[in-house]
């Protein structure tokens, strides 16, 4: 993509669309190219303030698309020229992005969820697209660099000869895998999946899509899992709301 990235709230996002997702996710095959295609969303921004690790992980990454219709709203704010469907989450993104995959022939690999779950998901997509290309290989791994089960993890991957990775370990586990294993790992797109396998599986009840589009996906999530997101839903936002406000007094 030629248009560079907008930077606010400390971050660097890109304005991408689902089909201009798939899009990159072409070049980087055409190319032979390895690229890391993250996301922002108001969670991942109060990490990478407050961790150094996560910062280098966003500096390696190549583009990192917007998972969060606050960050639109606040971008909105702050004079970007933002629009709904440049909010992509992989609630909506999953099936599109298969689809291209079964159309294009490209091999899938997900690496995330729990045992049996990622298996169920894929089930659910091969029915779903025939001639879909799609191994998986749970998360529930020691991702330790020199763990057995991060080689045999590495191992299996490269095998398989993916030309897109799937990482679901939530964040910041998922980045902190790729950060540690890309030298290592033979594939095209590697994509920071979430709880991706888990919405199609049915592991996780999906938020109706209506409320995505109003940026109230947060809540339904709070309300069917509040013990495990209390804190990101409920606390991290007042640390973003602070850097919002200083983004504006500095701006006049």
């Amino acid at each position: 993509m030629n248009h560079p990235p907008y930077k606010f709230l400390g971050i660097k996002v890109d304005a991408l669309s689902i089909p201009e997702l798939n899009s990159l996710i072409t070049e980087s095959i055409q190319q032979n190219k390895k690229w890391i295609i993250a996301n922002h969303n108001l969670h991942s921004l109060y990490i990478y303030h407050h961790n150094p690790k996560m910062q280098t992980f966003y500096a390696k990454a190549d583009y990192a698309h917007i998972d969060g219709m606050p960050l639109v709203f606040l971008g909105k704010l702050l004079g970007f020229p933002l629009k709904r469907e440049q909010r992509v989450t992989y609630a909506d993104w999953v099936w599109p992005l298969m689809a291209e995959a079964a159309n294009q022939g490209w091999r899938v690999f997900y690496l995330g969820s729990k045992p049996g779950v990622a298996e169920r998901g894929a089930k659910i997509l091969r029915e779903k697209f025939p001639g879909l290309e799609i191994a998986v290989h749970h998360g529930y791994i020691n991702i330790r660099q020199g763990s057995q089960q991060n080689l045999e993890t590495i191992a299996a991957i490269n095998t398989y000869q993916p030309h897109v990775l799937m990482v679901g370990m939530g964040m910041p586990r998922q980045e902190y895998w790729i950060l540690d294993n890309i030298e290592h790992i033979h594939t095209n797109a590697i994509l920071t999946a979430g709880a991706c396998i888990d919405y199609v599986a049915g592991a996780i009840p999906t938020p109706p899509r209506w409320m995505g589009k109003m940026g109230l996906e947060w809540l339904y999530r709070l309300l069917s899992e509040p013990k495990r997101l209390w804190r990101r839903y409920l606390v991290e936002p007042w640390f973003v709301a602070g850097l919002f406000l200083r983004e504006i007094v500095n701006a006049k």
